[in-house]
């Protein structure tokens, strides 16, 4: 799919996998955030620092000093998605009217963004036609128009007929070349990641939605064998997230906020106390249960006594593993040591 978004909850691999379908091919990468706007993406001009020879007058002539001062100039500095276009159409002029090769614009997080804000006229480009160029150019702007009439200086596209076929004649590809209009080309590919549980972002609208293809993104939490281990105890690390996640759809009817597999990084394909604390517990505390009645709630005791995230931390901030092991407990998490165990006994009994 020439522009398609991996959505789904936090920590299922969407990156990753992006990663491996892309492995061995050019790929720009940028990440969306609210400070995120148009020329961040596309370009803008910005100060640069070069130097430039010292001259002094002699008479009425200007003769070089041998020195060289700090100046600040100006010049447009193109952001990924001009980086990635010109990488894009430089490839089908390489080509030489065969396949080009492909060019990747990876987006992640797109929805901490403004789209709208962001993408700006960018928006028409989206819709394809079925050769994968735009159906709709956008004439290119004063400033952006000079930027790629230079870097696409001396490049040539043998199939430009071909491609002209398809705007009834009009010598588009001239146009491109000339940076008089954007016109993505069908090597071009960008694709995005999402995270359906984030808050407080900018929503995007079904306009948008409509252009892009969408993959979902499933939890599985059977990808590996990782333990999470607790006072030299370890817990199965599938067995919590099919459990919370199980939870956390009773009291939210929602799978948004549900845990990924890789939601934390492992260690040796160990997630430690610290880190299972102060990442995923704190996380479910802070972004699920809060919100939701005491009866929901996962951090309980094996008798059911509320336990606050405090709890969790002696006195001198490091990490109550004793009240760690409670919550495990009382959720009932596949206690993997104590399963070793009783293989053991049984084979000896046998």
């Amino acid at each position: 799919s020439l522009q398609q978004i991996f959505y789904g909850a936090p920590g299922t691999g969407k990156s990753h996998i992006i990663k491996e379908q892309t492995k061995g091919e050019d790929v720009i990468r940028t990440t969306f955030h609210p400070d995120t706007d148009y020329s961040t993406f596309v370009g803008t001009y910005k100060p640069t620092t070069e130097f430039a020879p010292v001259l002094a007058i002699i008479g009425d002539k200007a003769v070089e000093t041998g020195r060289e001062e700090k100046r600040i100039s100006y010049e447009f500095v193109s952001q990924a998605f001009l980086q990635a276009y010109v990488a894009a159409w430089k490839k089908v002029a390489e080509a030489k009217g065969g396949m080009p090769k492909k060019q990747f614009l990876v987006i992640e997080e797109i929805n901490r963004g403004n789209c709208a804000q962001i993408f700006g006229d960018l928006f028409q480009l989206l819709d394809r036609n079925d050769y994968g160029y735009s159906d709709y150019p956008i004439q290119a702007d004063a400033d952006m128009q000079k930027q790629l009439k230079r870097l696409f200086g001396g490049v040539g596209i043998e199939n430009a007929e071909s491609i002209n076929a398809l705007y009834d004649g009009r010598d588009i590809v001239k146009e491109v070349l000339s940076g008089e209009v954007l016109l993505l080309p069908n090597n071009l590919y960008i694709w995005a990641t999402m995270n359906t549980s984030d808050q407080s972002l900018f929503p995007i609208d079904s306009a948008f939605k409509r252009r892009w293809d969408w993959k979902y993104i499933p939890i599985d939490t059977r990808k590996e064998q990782w333990n999470i281990v607790v006072e030299g105890v370890k817990y199965s690390w599938s067995s919590f997230l099919e459990i919370v996640n199980n939870r956390i759809f009773r009291a939210t009817t929602s799978e948004d906020k549900q845990l990924g597999f890789y939601f934390c990084k492992a260690e040796n394909k160990e997630v430690w106390a610290e880190k299972f604390v102060s990442k995923v517990l704190f996380y479910l505390w802070n972004d699920v249960f809060k919100d939701y009645d005491e009866g929901d709630s996962i951090f309980k005791d094996a008798d059911s006594k509320p336990m606050p995230f405090s709890e969790f931390f002696n006195p001198d901030g490091s990490i109550n593993e004793v009240n760690v092991t409670k919550l495990l407990t009382a959720l009932k998490v596949e206690n993997l040591d104590v399963k070793q165990t009783a293989t053991t006994e049984n084979g000896q009994g046998e």
